[in-house]
């Protein structure tokens, strides 16, 4: 173990014993690191999670906001979320009691790929609620990140030029093609949503396929509503894809357009995850990021 790793470790030890003082740490194990935080597993029941934002205020400001808007989702989601049991936002420090099941990014792809049609249709389940929340509820409480599609694409073809050389070369002339063609249309209302519901962020039961929660909602905003499809689009493929949507909408249109803007995030945000997985050596993201490109490219 590092010092740096000792360092952080101590400061899971110190923040528990400071707000759970009759809580008695055994173990710390850490969890995992995502574009946003770091975590760790506190006696195999409590998960201390650390934001990686450098800015104290804005560190602070995270935490405070997704507490609170845990405290909202809680009544309006379907699956299970976490709880805060406390907050150190000027730590950037969120910890909640930890809810069954693993991340299904945990698990091998052939096991997950045989069960994404129906983890999916859970999931488009709780899209659907989420995006009936009225915003109006929810407009002083979450942020709106409703930037045009061509910013996406742009943010993409950054993202595509730092990795391109661990792209398969089957795959480049058909993701610079992408990255050249005008993205689709962008006109549609913002809606509630996790925004950023990769399968790192779905827990699921393995001996039963169920999902049993839905963590990390920092980045909780009002969206596109088909960001959220993408991603389970870049995760789960197609099928699932077509899964999860086909009840969100009674409208032909609307379904056909939610569709096209789902395939669109899903391509732009390969980029971004394979990114992440190289630069934080966590093959597991490389991983499902070259599968995708299967389906995407």
């Amino acid at each position: 173990m590092t010092s740096r790793s000792r360092d952080r470790v101590a400061d899971v030890r110190g923040v528990v014993v400071t707000h759970m003082p009759e809580y008695q740490v055994e173990s710390v194990v850490r969890l995992g690191e995502g574009l946003d935080n770091l975590a760790y597993e506190v006696n195999g029941e409590l998960v201390v999670r650390f934001s990686k934002e450098p800015d104290p205020a804005r560190r602070t400001a995270l935490v405070d906001h997704e507490a609170r808007v845990l405290a909202a989702v809680a009544g309006i989601s379907p699956l299970p979320v976490p709880e805060p049991a406390f907050t150190v936002a000027e730590q950037g420090c969120l910890a909640y009691r930890k809810l069954p099941g693993v991340p299904l990014l945990d698990i091998p792809r052939h096991r997950r790929s045989a069960h994404g049609t129906s983890i999916a249709v859970t999931l488009g389940g709780l899209l659907a609620a989420l995006h009936a929340a009225p915003v109006d509820r929810l407009a002083d409480l979450v942020d709106t990140d409703h930037r045009p599609l061509a910013e996406w694409r742009h943010e993409a073809a950054e993202d595509y030029a730092t990795v391109a050389g661990q792209v398969p070369a089957a795959h480049r002339r058909s993701v610079e093609a992408f990255l050249d063609t005008a993205p689709p249309d962008d006109g549609c209302a913002p809606a509630f949503s996790h925004n950023d519901l990769g399968i790192e962020h779905v827990l699921v039961d393995p001996a039963t396929w169920t999902v049993t929660g839905i963590i990390d909602w920092s980045d909780a905003a009002l969206v596109d509503p088909a960001h959220d499809f993408g991603l389970l689009h870049r995760d789960l493929g197609p099928a699932a894809t077509r899964a999860a949507i086909r009840g969100y909408r009674t409208d032909a249109h609307d379904l056909a357009a939610l569709g096209e803007r789902a395939v669109f995030y899903a391509r732009c945000g390969v980029f971004e995850d394979l990114a992440h997985g190289i630069g934080t050596g966590q093959g597991k993201y490389v991983d499902k990021s070259l599968a995708a490109m299967e389906w995407l490219f």
